[in-house]
């Protein structure tokens, strides 16, 4: 008999067998019962009306989890190893060099940034290898990967492989980003609405498709990584042409254009909802809006990400729940049934229509910049999260604690990005934006030349603030913004302003 929230409101049912419990969070921590059924039902303690999704084959429910913290004998501090050279790597190595059970914090490759707050290791985010070498002979106990690049190529399973312990999922189950054609299939089988499609394996089938049917608005995606300048956003059927001559005639980006996906464009505003899952427990986290196109109002092509802020008003707790039972869940247990298990950051860009939530995309890392504002408001210790979702023990520790203010990430960027641009540009004012109270200036493209920090990629800085408001936190990431000068530096001035019409 399953048990209720109810009945145990100070703790985790114990006697469920690892392998089919699932839980669920907000900044509120859950657990989920799962037992065969016939249907899907979700049962709330604070819920009063049972939600049946019939085509959904287990019935899920939730308990209230314990609050206090889990809780080490002793302090037992590990060398860690940080893979990757972007934003993201830097925020993560400067949060987990903040745990008191962190040693050596290396990154591999690593910034100028990585280098003030970590060590850097000159071996590239791809090189197997090279990585697993350095691990065995630094005694690492710990690895988080992040980029999606290195996910890819398989270099979790590579270490776990020789017994080395890593965060992120399997090269198998990254594919649930590495392809959207898989994406779109699995989305489909698992019944969570996301936008119609089409799959094509050329591109003269692609245009004829697209020859032949009404002038209306699609999105074209190349289906493999394209480090996120692999989606087109397309009014018409002319802008949807070039967008296919791109992927599947001149290559643009590669055998990531093999296949070519078309889908109706959606319209509504986009979200950001990350979630931290050992495949058993989930702890879904604030939402975040992030900032695509390359110039102020949302014009221009597609970027890594110009900015990003953390919470949004434009995701209610009632839809975060919503998104939580309907999306991130029956993902999850599809993954499961695809024997392809799913152990790390699961990230949902949706989009808020008129219709409800649809999911545009997963990723399977956390995003960059939404990683910047999501750890610049963690205040838990980032590293007991991420080690108890690779041991499978996700359930042990308390829900993470939020910082209350608001974060705001504003990228600088290279002049010409997303398109071609210079390096090399030497960077003043880093010491004079650190001083701007409440701010993290974290390092995407930068090195270190001759003693000095040079622009080394298309986005340079995620400039990072916190403050009594989103207005507040805005404007000290600006304040320092202004501080930072290179050749060629431009950013978006409207980061986070959407967030006054939803308050509106």
């Amino acid at each position: 008999m399953p048990l209720k929230a109810a009945s145990l409101p100070n703790s985790v049912p114990r006697d469920i067998d690892r392998k089919d419990q699932i839980a669920s969070s907000r900044e509120k921590h859950r657990a989920i019962r799962v037992t065969a059924a016939t249907s899907f039902r979700l049962t709330l303690a604070c819920l009063a009306p049972t939600l049946v999704h019939s085509n959904f084959d287990e019935q899920i429910t939730f308990a209230a989890h314990r609050t206090h913290r889990f809780s080490y004998n002793y302090i037992d501090t590990m060398n860690i190893l940080v893979v990757g050279n972007g934003g993201r790597e830097h925020a993560l190595a400067w949060k987990l060099r903040q745990s008191a059970r962190a040693d050596r914090v290396f990154v591999a490759p690593g910034n100028a940034g990585t280098a003030l707050d970590a060590e850097n290791v000159d071996i590239p985010a791809t090189d197997v290898k090279g990585l697993l070498a350095f691990a065995k002979q630094n005694k690492i106990e710990f690895t988080v990967v992040g980029p999606e690049a290195a996910l890819a190529v398989g270099l979790v399973d590579a270490l776990q492989k020789e017994g080395l312990r890593a965060f992120g999922p399997s090269k198998a189950a990254s594919e649930l980003e590495t392809s959207k054609v898989f994406c779109k299939n699995l989305l489909r089988h698992a019944d969570v609405t996301t936008a119609d499609y089409r799959v094509f394996r050329d591109a003269r089938a692609a245009n004829n498709y697209l020859t032949n049917r009404d002038d209306t608005p699609v999105v074209i995606k190349a289906d493999g990584l394209a480090a996120g300048k692999g989606v087109f956003v397309c009014d018409n059927r002319e802008q949807a042409l070039d967008a296919i001559e791109r992927i599947g005639i001149q290559k643009e980006f590669g055998d990531a254009g093999n296949q070519i996906v078309i889908e109706e464009r959606l319209h509504g505003q986009e979200a950001s909802v990350l979630a931290i899952t050992d495949g058993h427990t989930i702890i879904t986290m604030p939402a975040c809006q992030d900032h695509k196109r390359a110039r102020d109002g949302d014009r221009g092509p597609n970027t890594g990400g110009m900015g990003a802020y953390c919470p949004t008003p434009l995701v209610t707790d009632q839809m975060l729940a919503s998104v939580e039972e309907r999306i991130l869940v029956p993902t999850i247990h599809q993954m499961k049934r695809s024997r392809r298990p799913f152990r790390g950051i699961l990230y949902a860009g949706l989009m808020v229509t008129n219709q409800g939530i649809e999911v545009l995309e997963y990723n399977v890392r956390f995003g960059d910049p939404e990683c910047q504002p999501l750890l610049m408001r963690l205040q838990s210790d980032l590293l007991d999260l991420l080690e108890a979702t690779a041991d499978g023990r996700l359930d042990e520790v308390a829900p993470p604690v939020w910082d209350t203010r608001p974060a705001v990430c504003v990228v600088m960027a290279s002049e010409g990005y997303p398109g071609a641009y210079e390096r090399g540009q030497p960077v003043r004012g880093l010491d004079e934006a650190a001083k701007v109270p409440d701010v993290k200036v974290f390092h995407a493209g930068t090195k270190m030349k001759d003693g000095n920090v040079v622009t080394d990629g298309g986005r340079v800085f995620g400039v990072t603030a916190l403050g009594s408001s989103i207005s507040a936190a805005k404007l000290q990431a600006y304040t320092a913004v202004k501080c930072i000068r290179f050749s060629g530096a431009w950013c978006r001035k409207d980061i986070s302003d959407k967030a006054l019409t939803y308050n509106a």
